[in-house]
């Protein structure tokens, strides 16, 4: 028995459990088998680890797929955080692709790959990168040598990657000057300096930095956590249309929408139709994803998101081939339409039935494209829902009206007087003194928005303020001729006695009664009083949005045309290019004017935004603003076309005499903005959509 049992001990190659258990400490094979464990302790101190680890497979086996499972997730970390590194990692072996570099910028990597790259076919094997080099990185398990392998193949990429990141580099060097020259070629009939309007000025980005003493990273807003619409929005997916990324008021709708989705921990990517616009670069800094490809990709990326929320009438041909390629993709749509033009309705028509459910800004909007719907025989899937823009937070901010960006040391009291110091250093810039009221009207310069009307009024306004003053000087020299036999005294005594009856028999009188409404006569007489004794003031006109790719090139030559033949009025025209940093014109200006012609304005976003910082606001009697300004109280409105060239004026000459009805007019307003038209009344509207149109 001892034999049998010593048999195993004696071939060396493992230990009986068996025999440990059944054999007696003292005994001679006991001695025998504690004096042959002796060196196999000492084996393992030298060389007998690495033989029992390469025995061990199952311990291999573990240890290969962690370092490969940290490696994935060290590639999937840098690849979602670090887009340099995603662009050396996908350039390396030859040519990067400008369709894998801008996709691959703005996707995942699990996202559907391009039609023309190869995508990730077997994470353990091959990755295909490019069309005509094709790149081979083999990393496959060959035993004892798949770490040598896999960091050679690494050393390989990176030394691919420094070759050709000069070219990479030399490359974008070359598209930003190209793009550089596209913008002067379209911006040719604006230099920057001209005799014919004077100078542009702005944009003032840098100078709110320094005043409001902010950095880029801090403007934006936070979610409100307890509101229902962050509820509905969390961990969703988003697709948002922008039909163009032009500093209007439709994209910059959208992207505000795509940041408060993001702020609310959804996911959102931006489908593009039109890169036309300056809105690129702003749409990078606030991490919005943008899908390159409005076609195959596109379609894709919107089957897979809860809801897809197009922003524009012009987004119908994208809507019409989604639906092509997805039948069922129209229930997941919510069609935010911001135009009112018949023009737009005749484009969207063959989809407005398709969809699941049209959102309108304003009820005069909303009542238009129902009445055409009616006069066509479209029948809606559902009810429109109104949704009013709003004014975001950082507008809200530097207005000092409350909002999220607002902490314990950056007040509302505090911002209001940072705002003071920052119309005051925009002022300097436009050269401008207390005595001088800036008119300030900012949009896309085309027909339907009426500048031109706008720069008659202001002449109309100019010449009738110059037959005044000529009217005030000669009503101040004597009247008396040819009186040298009587004394002074009685001559200085017998004009205050005219006066004194001229002063009984004056009217007060306002541009209001002209629009068959009228202040108070208390009220009037106290305004126009303390607007006599004030200092004259000089009328200015500020005009935006120079540069826009929304402009009319020939409605511009014929605005310039216009300053060219009334040589005076070029010296009271301003101009700023367009840009998304609007708070310090606003801080900077007196009044609003928005003259938008034919059935008006869809809503009005820069409304509500100049009525946000205290202005008094002018604008036509149709469409969105006649829903927004209340006539004699937060503003003064005036019939649309050249007919109302003529109040226009009426009114601008009006608030320029009476500082104080400004400030009433636009206290006022702000009142409106703060209950109405924040960012909180907007998505709580927005929750009526989610509910009615997002998967459940």
């Amino acid at each position: 028995m001892d034999d049998l049992r010593l048999s195993p001990l004696k071939l060396g190659s493992f230990k009986s459990s068996l025999s440990g258990r059944s054999t007696p400490r003292g005994s001679p094979t006991s001695r025998r088998v504690h004096s042959g464990r002796t060196p196999r302790r000492d084996g393992k101190g030298s060389g007998g680890a690495v033989q029992w680890f390469r025995s061990n497979r199952l311990l291999y086996w573990l240890l290969l797929i962690t370092l490969w499972t940290y490696l994935g997730f060290y590639v999937q970390s840098r690849w979602a955080h670090d887009d340099d590194n995603k662009v050396e990692f996908l350039r390396f072996g030859g040519k990067l692709r400008e369709d894998v570099l801008h996709v691959e910028q703005n996707k995942r990597l699990d996202s559907v790959a391009n039609e023309n790259s190869h995508s990730v076919v077997d994470t353990t094997n091959i990755v295909h990168i490019g069309v005509n080099k094709r790149m081979h990185v083999t990393l496959a398990k060959k035993e004892d040598d798949t770490s040598q392998r896999s960091l050679s193949s690494r050393r390989r990429i990176r030394k691919a990657s420094r070759s050709s990141r000069t070219r990479i580099r030399s490359k974008q060097k070359v598209r930003k000057v190209m793009e550089t020259k596209d913008l002067d070629e379209q911006d040719q009939e604006l230099p920057n300096t001209n005799v014919t309007y004077g100078k542009i000025f702005g944009p003032f980005g840098s100078l709110e930095d320094r005043v409001l003493e902010w950095s880029p990273q801090k403007r934006s807003g936070t979610c409100d956590r307890k509101s229902d619409f962050k509820r509905l929005v969390w961990s969703r997916r988003f697709v948002l249309l922008f039909h163009e990324l032009s500093m209007t008021g439709a994209p910059i709708s959208m992207m505000e929408l795509a940041s408060e989705l993001l702020s609310c921990g959804a996911t959102v990517y931006a489908v593009v139709l039109s890169r036309r616009g300056g809105l690129l670069q702003e749409l990078t800094r606030r991490r919005i994803k943008v899908v390159e490809d409005k076609g195959e990709l596109s379609f894709k990326t919107a089957m897979k998101a809860d809801l897809v929320i197009a922003g524009s009438a012009v987004c119908a041909s994208w809507i019409d081939q989604y639906m092509d390629h997805h039948p069922a993709g129209g229930s997941q749509i919510a069609w935010w339409v911001m135009e009112n033009r018949r023009e737009y309705f005749d484009r969207a028509k063959p989809v407005l039935d398709r969809v699941k459910l049209l959102i309108f800004l304003s009820e005069v909007q909303s009542k238009q494209w129902l009445t055409w719907c009616e006069e066509d025989h479209i029948k809606l899937r559902s009810q429109p829902v109104i949704v009013p823009l709003s004014v975001n937070d950082e507008l809200a901010f530097v207005a000092g009206i409350y909002s999220s960006l607002n902490t314990p040391t950056l007040t509302q009291e505090m911002m209001k007087e940072k705002r003071q110091k920052l119309r005051e250093s925009v002022r300097t810039e436009f050269g401008l003194t207390d005595k001088d009221m800036l008119v300030m009207s900012l949009s896309s310069i085309n027909p339907g928005k009426g500048q031109l009307l706008l720069l008659e009024s202001v002449a109309l306004a100019l010449e009738r303020e110059q037959e005044q003053e000529q009217v005030a000087k000669s009503n101040q020299q004597p009247k008396i001729k040819n009186l040298n036999g009587i004394r002074k005294e009685k001559i200085s005594l017998s004009v205050k006695h005219r006066l004194r009856g001229s002063s009984r028999k004056m009217k007060i009188t306002s541009p209001a009664t002209d629009n068959s409404s009228v202040l108070s006569a208390t009220g009037k007489r106290k305004l126009l009083f303390s607007g006599n004794v004030t200092q004259k003031q000089d009328l200015k006109l500020l005009l935006g949005s120079v540069g826009s790719k929304s402009n009319k090139v020939a409605y511009v030559k014929e605005m310039l045309s216009f300053l060219s033949n009334n040589g005076n009025l070029s010296n009271s025209v301003l101009w700023t290019p367009a840009t998304t940093r609007v708070a310090s014109l606003y801080s900077a200006a007196d009044v609003y004017v928005t003259n938008s012609q034919g059935i008006g304005e869809t809503f009005g976003r820069v409304t509500i935004e100049a009525m946000a910082y205290g202005l008094p606001v002018l604008g036509t009697d149709a469409g969105g603003t006649k829903e927004i300004v209340e006539h004699n109280v937060t503003g003064l409105l005036h019939p649309v076309g050249r007919a109302g060239n003529k109040v226009l004026a009426q009114n601008l000459l009006f608030l320029l005499r009476n500082p104080s009805t400004r400030l009433q007019l636009g206290s006022q307003g702000r009142e409106i903005v703060e209950k109405m038209y924040m960012k909180q009344h907007m998505y709580k509207r927005f929750v009526d959509v989610l509910v009615k149109c997002m998967r459940p």
